[in-house]
């Protein structure tokens, strides 16, 4: 494929490109995948209302997060296994965001350790940390996100008990790979990927092997992770780790307007509205659905982002529109990064770049920070 003009194009790429059992790893929701599908068709029932006759030289995306600059009020979400997507995938695409000028966000399931990723950037990039029982292990967590200097702590509290997914029962899910004849057969059609992943050393969970306590292999790793999601999460741990970590904290995964409330009180600078990308409750509405109740009733007091069923600038400027502050893109960036490498994550923020620039001008703004919901068409200005 020689033009890739769309998100939709690196994703067709990357499917071409990536062992079967990563790619629907990174391109599937839990049980039916209702909720998955609705976070992606929600966004395409909001309207805008395009304006002509106005203005539009000097046009602007420059932006904040949780008082960052950034080029555009989009983030790279915190997405496990990114390194398997493509050999030393973190560092790819943390390198493509720092150039871009937009937060990377590095997953506590992450491929590449928290200090590759810093070893490899130049600027602070941001962690994102799940709540386990094993507390001294949660606690070296932070101390070596500070170490590496990250500049915010993503915080992700819907994932006490993992969804079903049955795309990943299927596949036998594992890093590395399980090398079962089947997928053998499927690795053996992506050269590309194969030789990428012989060429490095980072091909295990490497936050977790060698620092967790009786994770020493991946063969230990899969008794200690069914052990360790914390049931007993509470505000009393969002609290404590607020006081361990000391700087910025974004809480991931609120979908009600209660949750948001108790989001705001716990002092956290940011939530994001976040279904986990379909991935835990199916049933559940959309995240775009969700977002403009928790707007009304926290936006004063707590910075709201988003994530979930992005594909587009469109998409990034409609969840703008419905008064998030920032956008986050998962599956888009691994699409890129599955497709291309580095170029792919870049080309991908190219995309919504140009798509979110052209789309704010036909509705007659040239700042994104004057976007509201009066850009959207009467109904659309509320839940889709």
């Amino acid at each position: 494929m020689s033009l890739i003009t769309c998100i939709e194009d690196l994703r067709q790429l990357a499917q071409q490109r990536v062992p079967r059992m990563f790619y629907d790893y990174a391109d599937s929701g839990s049980w039916t995948e209702s909720t998955y599908r609705a976070n992606c068709s929600d966004f395409e029932r909001i309207k805008f209302r395009q304006r002509v006759a106005v203005n539009l030289e000097n046009r602007s995306l420059q932006s904040d997060m949780i008082g960052q600059p950034v080029s555009m009020p989009v983030a790279l979400a915190p997405t496990g296994l990114t390194g398997m997507q493509h050999a030393d995938g973190e560092i790819l695409a943390a390198r493509a965001a720092e150039q871009f000028g937009v937060p990377f966000t590095l997953s506590t399931m992450s491929i590449c350790s928290i200090e590759d990723v810093a070893a490899h950037t130049s600027k602070p990039f941001w962690f994102q940390l799940y709540v386990m029982k094993d507390r001294s292990f949660i606690e070296r967590l932070i101390e070596r996100a500070k170490a590496a200097r990250c500049s915010a702590l993503v915080l992700t509290l819907d994932l006490q008990v993992l969804g079903q997914r049955h795309k990943d029962l299927r596949n036998g899910l594992s890093a590395p790979p399980k090398l079962t004849v089947a997928n053998l057969l499927n690795m053996a059609g992506k050269p590309r990927w194969c030789l990428g992943m012989l060429g490095t050393k980072r091909r295990y969970f490497g936050n977790i092997v060698g620092h967790a306590g009786s994770v020493s292999d991946m063969s230990s790793l899969a008794a200690w992770t069914s052990q360790q999601f914390d049931l007993t999460l509470s505000w009393k741990d969002v609290e404590w780790i607020k006081q361990r970590w000391g700087g910025k904290l974004i809480l991931k995964g609120i979908m009600d307007a209660e949750d948001a409330r108790l989001a705001a009180a716990s002092g956290a600078d940011a939530l994001i509205v976040s279904n986990h990308g379909g991935r835990q409750l199916d049933g559940a509405p959309s995240s775009i659905a969700a977002l403009p109740a928790i707007v009304d009733a926290v936006g004063g007091h707590i910075e709201v982002h988003m994530d979930g069923g992005v594909r587009s600038g469109q998409d990034v400027l409609r969840a703008l529109a419905l008064g998030a502050q920032g956008v986050y893109i998962g599956r888009p960036f691994l699409y890129g990064l599955g497709a291309m490498g580095e170029q792919g994550v870049t080309r991908c923020l190219e995309i919504i770049r140009n798509e979110l620039d052209l789309t704010m001008a036909f509705c007659g703004l040239r700042d994104v920070r004057q976007v509201d919901r009066k850009i959207l068409l009467g109904d659309d200005r509320g839940a889709p």
